[in-house]
């Protein structure tokens, strides 16, 4: 049975103020973190990562969805244009898909060579061994979606014009691609599921009940994030409060709708 909205917002505030402290954490010991959102179209990637940031200090926490590469880019090193939006010390980088890219859709659907893909295989493990051995904390999670829910999830997004952006001609060209990303998926995880950066999949069919896994398993990760409280006392100014002063701003004639 899913969760009713309700139940859903009084489960995931304590894990939102958790996630602050973490925050908090992270900004009073240097600490940086990534967190990787990958899996299937239609997962819940972007609501996953609302939950997490939502009451974060987006100066702190950076979500990072890169375009396609441009002319430029698709010539450099594949890590390279990743490694410019990995954190400074006290960062939470939050990263709506990622390098995973080239493992998956790249793949899947032709976008790179046979031998890129490969080299990616390779490469990956060791750039991440790189990270970790930098002290970056490493976090990558695969969100899991029945084909079913996902035909459904496509049709509400097909009808609905408010969701429409979310449905590119990748991701409709996508829809019969479901068993070859099952394979890509398999093959990735045999190659990148490492000791230093192991992967974690979370079962996305309810999706409120996915976010609420992902951020208790992401907390659980962490150590102890609990720090004294700054008590910091909200002193009383002195002499008297200030009303606002200003005028009212009248339409301007040619724009006025009546016109």
């Amino acid at each position: 049975m899913s969760l009713k909205r309700k139940q859903y917002e009084q489960l995931l505030k304590p894990l939102q103020l958790e996630l602050v402290a973490m925050a908090r954490w992270l900004q009073h010991t240097g600490q940086r973190a990534v967190v990787l959102l990958e899996g299937r179209d239609t997962a819940g990637k972007g609501g996953v990562i609302q939950a997490i940031s939502e009451h974060l200090n987006p100066r702190q926490c950076r979500v990072v969805a890169l375009p396609k590469p441009s002319d430029r880019e698709s010539t450099q090193w594949y890590f390279q244009r990743y490694v410019a939006h990995l954190p400074a010390a006290g960062e939470l980088v939050l990263m709506d898909r990622s390098w995973y890219n080239r493992a998956g859709v790249e793949h899947v659907m032709g976008f790179c060579s046979e031998e890129q893909y490969l080299a990616f295989l390779h490469q990956a493990p060791r750039f991440e061994h790189l990270l970790a051995e930098d002290g970056i904390l490493l976090f990558k999670y695969w969100l899991t979606v029945d084909q079913e829910e996902q035909e459904e999830r496509f049709a509400e997004r097909h009808a609905d014009p408010l969701k429409g952006w979310k449905l590119s001609p990748v991701d409709l060209q996508s829809r019969t691609a479901y068993v070859a990303y099952s394979h890509a998926r398999e093959a990735m995880l045999q190659a990148t599921h490492t000791e230093w950066a192991p992967w974690t999949l979370v079962d996305f069919n309810d999706q409120k009940r996915g976010r609420l896994t992902l951020i208790r398993n992401l907390l659980d990760r962490l150590p102890d994030v609990s720090l004294p409280a700054d008590d910091v006392p909200l002193a009383e100014l002195p002499g008297k409060l200030h009303k606002e002063k200003f005028g009212v701003l009248k339409p301007i004639r040619r724009y006025r709708l009546d016109d």
